[in-house]
């Protein structure tokens, strides 16, 4: 079959190359297109993936978001057109859920967070197949018209699936000047421009300032955008590193002492990975983070004193979860009904 893949976010990267290169392995094409935000281009090149840029990031204000949206869905309708695509993937791309649509292209849409309700309202409505946490019920999906018959959860965490050949890079490190002779922390700042992230934090800054003045840590900060890179180097913290560029993040969160993170995969990631995880997420916590804090895999912080600074402990565990499942339920999407719909527009609302 002809697969149609769409990378909005750095995530995206991670969570669907295992499962494009399965489905190379068995005899199909795939196609990536690639939205300008973050580093999600930057990884794609990192990890020697052709991708067709189309488009770009919105940014915080919803007008500019809504405006990204209808000129990215006509930019994604002009490259699929006409391309003779069986199946289309992605992880919360709304931009593919409206192009697929409208070509009559049956879609697979991944999520692993239930309060995206914007994002949800359009991908969710129009992916023929829907895939979920199983973390995450049901009930909490309906309104988004996640029926039974649309709805396929799938065990454990979408972290625990790609990482599961995964081997750290001894020298992601040593490269970024880190001393491992200190207490090692990778930092990932809070979501500031996603529309269910839109409180401010005062946790985390508080957090960032107590890490990066104490000298027996070196904590390596990973900005989510350009505007968050600047600003963290502006406040010349003698215990911080920022990287110039994108990194490959998972060998950082496996070879450290534990992580600190404001929402997003790089807390799964280091569950996943068996490090010790503290979180200073200032939004509504989804199911797949309330199961994670229930068996103790994630620590919220509501104080910058509860933090404690120390070793890897025997209680974290790294679990991780052969892809090939997830691949075997996204090709069924195409299976599920006729291959082709009779394509017919679609203007979100």
């Amino acid at each position: 079959m002809r697969v149609w893949v769409d990378m909005s976010a750095p995530a995206h990267v991670l969570v669907l190359r295992p499962i494009i290169d399965r489905l190379r392995a068995e005899g199909h094409e795939v196609e990536i297109t690639s939205r300008d935000y973050a580093q999600t281009q930057q990884l794609l090149q990192l990890h020697g993936m052709e991708h067709t840029p189309i488009g770009r990031h919105g940014g915080a204000s919803r007008v500019r978001k809504a405006y990204s949206l209808a000129s990215r869905s006509a930019g994604m309708l002009k490259f699929g057109r006409g391309r003779g695509f069986d199946l289309a993937l992605a992880h919360g791309s709304n931009d593919l859920a409206i192009a697929a649509r409208t070509l009559g292209v049956p879609e697979a849409n991944m999520h692993d967070y239930e309060y995206a309700v914007t994002q949800h309202r359009i991908g969710c409505r129009l992916a023929r197949r829907v895939m979920f946490p199983d973390a995450i019920p049901l009930d909490r999906l309906r309104r988004f018209g996640v029926t039974e018959e649309k709805h396929f959860p799938y065990p454990g965490l979408k972290e625990e699936y790609y990482l599961y050949d995964f081997e750290p890079d001894p020298e992601a490190l040593p490269r970024l000047g880190v001393e491992t002779g200190r207490v090692v922390v990778i930092v990932r700042p809070p979501p500031d421009v996603s529309l269910y992230h839109r409180k401010s934090n005062p946790l985390f800054p508080k957090v960032l300032d107590r890490l990066g003045r104490d000298e027996g840590v070196h904590a390596v900060v990973l900005p989510r955008t350009e505007a968050q890179r600047q600003f963290i180097n502006g406040l010349e913290l003698p215990s911080v590193i920022v990287p110039p560029g994108a990194v490959e993040a998972q060998s950082l969160v496996a070879l450290a002492d534990l992580v600190l993170s404001a929402g997003g995969t790089m807390n799964r990631e280091a569950a996943a990975l068996g490090t010790p995880v503290y979180t200073t997420y200032g939004g509504r916590l989804g199911g797949v983070d309330e199961a994670l804090i229930r068996s103790g895999r994630l620590r919220p912080l509501t104080d910058a004193r509860a933090l404690e600074l120390r070793k890897r402990t025997a209680e974290a565990t790294p679990t991780r979860r052969d892809p090939s499942a997830l691949v075997k339920t996204i090709l069924g999407t195409v299976g599920a009904q006729p291959l082709r719909e009779e394509p017919h527009p679609v203007t979100p609302s």
